[in-house]
């Protein structure tokens, strides 16, 4: 138990993330890592709908749907902000597959 105590205070870093060198990718579909998001909240003092159109992370094919929660919380503990939304971010729905048969509208 102690070494495992020891290990999560070695990791842990003062803005309250973990991984000192940010190697984690928050969205997957655009392949944004903590540490650019970190890095551009810090020097724009962005609110999370900035944070997307700075580093693109919420607009791959998810629509935000996996890493929203995550960019709210990195602009929480960056910046202080408590994310507002007073303009809405516009996460789309994921994309689902469609036949080519409803594309050309001839029905089955």
């Amino acid at each position: 138990m102690a070494r495992h105590l020891h290990f999560f205070h070695q990791t842990r870093m003062k803005g309250g993330f973990i991984m000192e060198s940010h190697p984690l990718i928050i969205c997957r579909c655009e392949e944004v890592t903590l540490a650019e998001l970190v890095e551009t909240a810090q020097t724009y003092q962005c609110t999370a709908r900035e944070l997307k159109l700075r580093t693109r992370a919420g607009m791959g094919c998810c629509g935000g749907r996996t890493c929203r929660t995550l960019i709210d919380q990195v602009i929480q503990q960056v910046t202080g902000q408590v994310p507002s939304h007073t303009v809405p971010l516009g996460y789309q729905p994921p994309i689902r597959p469609v036949s080519f048969q409803t594309l050309g509208g001839q029905r089955a």
